[in-house]
């Protein structure tokens, strides 16, 4: 049997987005092991005017290598679910999924500065570390959402998918 890696990722869409969540981790769950489950967070658009957010964070276990994972999994879930790529990176799509984390380490600075990324992935991996900080994940996000309105929307996404964390 092949290695297991674990992945955290992070999930978003401003197009139909309680549909769109649901649908890119049923997808995710048929290449891999969905662990955990954050709640659903909406947030207001970044970078330009346009419908509301809503994220998420899940533990994802698989046997792919990192750019494997991107390449052939995550891009085609994004194309199936019809997300277009353009110039702008802040234009509204149906699903967006970056990888976070992979076997505990840090894919992306940038990540550690996004409310929308972190306050999910706390939800599920509270004692991450941001690798340049070493600020915890759960440190992170509560500095973070002061500056940052977002509502967790529990009713998006089912206990049912995944096992959520408890802490």
């Amino acid at each position: 049997m092949n290695e297991l890696h674990l992945a955290y990722l992070s999930l978003g869409s401003n197009i139909e987005p309680e549909i769109n969540l649901v649908k890119a981790i049923q997808l995710l769950s048929e290449h891999g092991k969905v662990e955990k489950v954050s709640s659903a967070w909406e947030s207001m658009s970044v970078g330009v005017d346009g419908p509301n957010y809503l994220n998420a964070c899940i533990l994802y276990a698989i046997s792919l290598l990192q750019l494997e994972l991107k390449e052939r999994i995550a891009r085609p879930i994004e194309s199936e679910l019809g997300r277009k790529r353009t110039a702008d990176k802040y234009s509204p799509r149906t699903i967006d999924i970056d990888i976070v984390i992979f076997d505990n380490v840090s894919c992306a600075d940038k990540f550690w500065e996004q409310a929308f990324v972190v306050v999910p992935l706390a939800e599920i991996y509270p004692t991450s570390r941001n690798p340049v900080t070493q600020e915890s994940a759960l440190k992170t996000a509560r500095r973070l959402r002061q500056n940052f309105w977002m509502e967790a929307r529990p009713e998006v996404l089912s206990p049912s998918i995944g096992d959520r964390s408890t802490t």
